[in-house]
């Protein structure tokens, strides 16, 4: 496994951060726990009311961030005194007392989106000139743009969910007669056995299930004749994995065949859209066109895709109303999807990173709707 980043790394990544902190027009950031957080200091903060915070000025290349932990949580973190200070706060003190003394007195602050509500109204309170401003709204997400390192990392994760599917379209998965659940067990047994080093989340939607986008797997058994989807990722040396791809157990009708070629064709036009410089919206409504002219447009109930990295669902989310710009250094899914309600669906996924000449895949299995 990866090993924790060093000083160097951390250190670029502040100062970048400075750089879009200042472009945004702010005077800091302030993260609570969270993938955010460990992005900037390598520390995996305990996810707990007692607020563990980075808060940061934007005076570029010269001051440090201070982390702010609970004085117990103290000898969890590693003292590196070139990334961050470290300051502590007691339960005998009001922790939004010491966040705010770390912070400007006036001025717009950049915090991050899943920062309690708790906290915030708290600082509201503490420091009423300051404006805050979810991370989103002001850059787009902190990890939304990947180095070129980072888009390596997503292919060779994404590799890994590739050799599972592979397994379910070869047929050395068993699936007729087991039930959705026993079978999503074995997909996350197989996702560690190639590689991953944790399992995110496994979907296995049968017949009348695909219909569900987020199905949860359950008892009902896998019969002829029917669409079965598959959605699942994991996690390799800090990276997510997620696709989707559909196999049908058994001559699929007519009717599923011409709806999975609109659905092929509408990912493969999402794909070209991914230009740099481009709305993300273009990118949905890309796909969503070509589902739309084929009549199945009420039956595409979701955005197109989301960004990926450190979690499974990150910034950029790519929706027919970001009219933000594509970039180079986006990682996000192109997953279009037809649901037929109470008879079958089917979705079609890849992650893709953007370099300088557009869209590169991060999956390479076969996309086709396999009969197995």
């Amino acid at each position: 496994m990866r090993g924790p980043a060093t000083d160097e790394v951390l250190i670029r990544r502040w100062h970048q951060v400075q750089d879009r902190i200042d472009a945004a027009d702010a005077v800091g950031i302030l993260l609570g726990g969270g993938a955010d957080l460990k992005y900037l200091t390598d520390y995996e903060a305990m996810p707990l009311e007692r607020i563990t915070a980075l808060v940061g000025r934007a005076t570029a290349g010269i001051e440090l961030p201070t982390l702010i932990v609970p004085e117990l949580e103290e000898a969890r973190v590693r003292p590196r005194p070139s990334v961050y200070a470290v300051r502590t706060w007691g339960d005998t003190t009001d922790s939004a007392t010491t966040i705010a003394s770390a912070l400007p007195r006036r001025g717009r602050i950049m915090v991050s989106d899943n920062l309690w509500a708790l906290h915030v109204l708290g600082l509201q309170r503490h420091a009423p000139n300051l404006e805050f401003v979810p991370i989103s709204e002001a850059i787009g997400g902190l990890r939304s743009i990947k180095n070129s390192e980072e888009r390596d990392a997503l292919a060779i994760v994404g590799a890994l969910a590739d050799k599972v599917v592979a397994q379910i379209q070869h047929g050395e998965i068993p699936l007729l007669g087991r039930t959705e659940a026993e079978i999503a067990n074995d997909i996350a047994d197989r996702l560690i056995a190639v590689g991953h080093d944790t399992v995110e989340f496994v979907i296995v939607a049968s017949g009348p299930n695909s219909a569900s986008p987020h199905h949860d797997p359950g008892l009902r058994t896998v019969r002829p004749g029917e669409v079965v989807l598959f959605d699942f990722g994991g996690r390799f040396e800090g990276f997510c994995s997620d696709t989707t791809r559909c196999v049908h157990t058994g001559p699929a009708s007519a009717e599923v065949l011409a709806a999975y070629e609109v659905l092929a064709t509408a990912q493969e036009a999402a794909v070209q859209a991914a230009q740099p410089g481009r709305p993300l919206a273009e990118v949905d409504l890309a796909a969503r066109r070509v589902i739309n002219a084929a009549g199945y447009g009420d039956y595409f109930i979701h955005r197109v895709g989301h960004g990926i990295g450190a979690e499974i669902h990150e910034h950029p989310y790519v929706t027919e109303l970001n009219t933000a710009p594509v970039q180079v250094g986006h990682a996000f899914s192109i997953e279009p999807g037809i649901y037929i309600p109470d008879e079958w669906g089917i979705r079609l996924e890849d992650i893709v990173v953007i370099e300088a000449d557009g869209a590169r895949h991060c999956n390479h299995s076969n996309r086709a709707l396999v009969e197995v």
